[in-house]
């Protein structure tokens, strides 16, 4: 069974806001055994409404369309509908009782826009939308469904999981899409691809194997469509044990794991305290790490010592230090580890110096030459890294890169922390 799904709204068109609908409805679809044709965002005209959806139902079984959905007069979407679905629109009571509801429960009064969103298409299956006043529509023709959504993604989301993945499955005899996804960081897409070269090739011709790149880290993402059976996820299961026995210390988790979701467990588990002493990274390591719930049972805190005169007077880096190595060295990265350690009294910690670029490279330091240090005022695992000439690109590599040595220094390391 194939998909299409449309987004509305110029916001989209001009980068004013990030679709993160069609990203979400795709993975959704994809477990409900739905194959995604085509991701289309378009400008709120009857025009382009009608010409894409019309486009969709030739190809696709299912359409889904997202926004355009809203009280003003420059949400476009239902009337369009209704219009190439041949039908009125009229009073739907169940959806103003429903607004009605809503609004009550905020305390707001019901106004000429949000009774004008009780008005629906005439034949339609109007799905209840518990998280706002926009109900979803859907429309059926030869075989074809086509549903509605409001834009706002909790508002999506929820008639999306409450109704239409419900309808859908009654509706088509589907073959759910199995995805697994194993996330690697340290290992450059080309390297990695040549690395499991012999791993690809003892892959089953019924599971497919996709490299999902990203700034930081690749991921790994087999597919199978089945019944969810027994033989097909021991398959899968069995090409991520090798996985694992390949490439040990690259792999950090799977599907939705984060390195810092991922490094917050290692450290609640073993009652360890960790703090930062960021330089090129600029507090990101610790702002990465501080996006888990309860990471203040850990974390310490954070010194961004982006200037010399910081890492001197705060991390008490020697000055003869920075002088005889640069502030871009391994000595420095070293004292910024045990002057972060006093500091905060941690059992580890994450040190970066770096040139992020785009300038203040040279000869010997080029844009991109990043130090990490992991450890305490005892040990110390340092690497030097030159990630390259994008300033953005650099940092993010710089903080996963940081965040993965942690991980497996916690992982394969015994020492006293202390």
């Amino acid at each position: 069974m194939r998909a299409d799904i449309i987004t509305i709204g110029d916001e989209i068109l001009i980068g004013q806001v990030i679709d993160t609908n069609s990203a979400w409805l795709a993975t959704e679809l994809n477990k409900v055994g739905f194959s995604v044709r085509q991701i289309t965002s378009i400008t709120d005209t009857p025009e382009h409404i009608t010409n894409a959806v019309e486009d969709s139902m030739k190809e696709s079984d299912l359409v889904i369309v997202t926004g355009g959905l809203g009280p003003t007069n420059d949400d476009r979407t239902k009337q369009t509908l209704a219009k190439l679905f041949n039908t009125t629109i009229a009073l739907h009571k169940p959806t103003l009782d429903t607004i009605k509801t809503f609004l009550d429960g905020r305390k707001m009064p019901l106004n000429s826009n949000n009774f004008g969103q009780a008005l629906q298409p005439v034949g339609a299956v109007i799905l209840e939308n518990t998280e706002g006043t926009a109900p979803g529509i859907l429309f059926e023709r030869d075989n074809t469904i086509v549903v509605s959504m409001p834009g706002v993604p909790h508002e999506m989301k929820a008639i999306t999981t409450n109704k239409v993945i419900p309808f859908i499955k009654n509706k088509f005899n589907t073959v759910p899409i199995i995805n697994r996804t194993v996330l690697t960081q340290g290992i450059a897409e080309a390297v990695l691809a040549e690395t499991l070269e012999e791993w690809e090739e003892s892959i089953p011709d019924y599971i497919s194997l996709a490299y999902l790149p990203k700034p930081g880290m690749v991921r790994l993402r087999l597919s199978a469509r089945g019944d969810s059976s027994p033989y097909i996820n021991a398959e899968i299961e069995m090409l991520i044990d090798k996985l694992y026995s390949i490439i040990p210390d690259a792999i950090f988790g799977q599907e939705d794991d984060s390195l810092q979701s991922v490094i917050g467990e290692i450290l609640a588990k073993k009652g360890l305290a960790i703090a930062t002493a960021e330089s090129c990274t600029g507090g990101r390591i610790a702002s990465f790490i501080t996006q888990i719930p309860g990471a203040s049972k850990y974390f310490k805190g954070t010194v961004v010592a982006y200037s010399n005169e910081i890492k001197e007077n705060i991390l008490k880096v020697k000055k003869s230090t920075i002088d005889n190595n640069g502030a871009v060295s391994e000595p420095v990265v070293r004292e910024m580890i045990k002057g972060i350690c006093d500091i905060m009294d941690t059992d580890i910690a994450i040190a970066t110096s770096g040139i992020a670029g785009p300038d203040g490279g040279t000869p010997d330091k080029p844009v991109g030459t990043t130090w990490i240090a992991i450890g305490n005022k005892n040990i110390q695992i340092v690497r030097c890294f030159c990630f390259g000439s994008d300033r953005e690109k650099n940092m993010i590599r710089a903080t996963q890169t940081a965040l993965n040595m942690l991980r497996i220094f916690l992982e394969k390391s015994d020492c006293n922390y202390r």
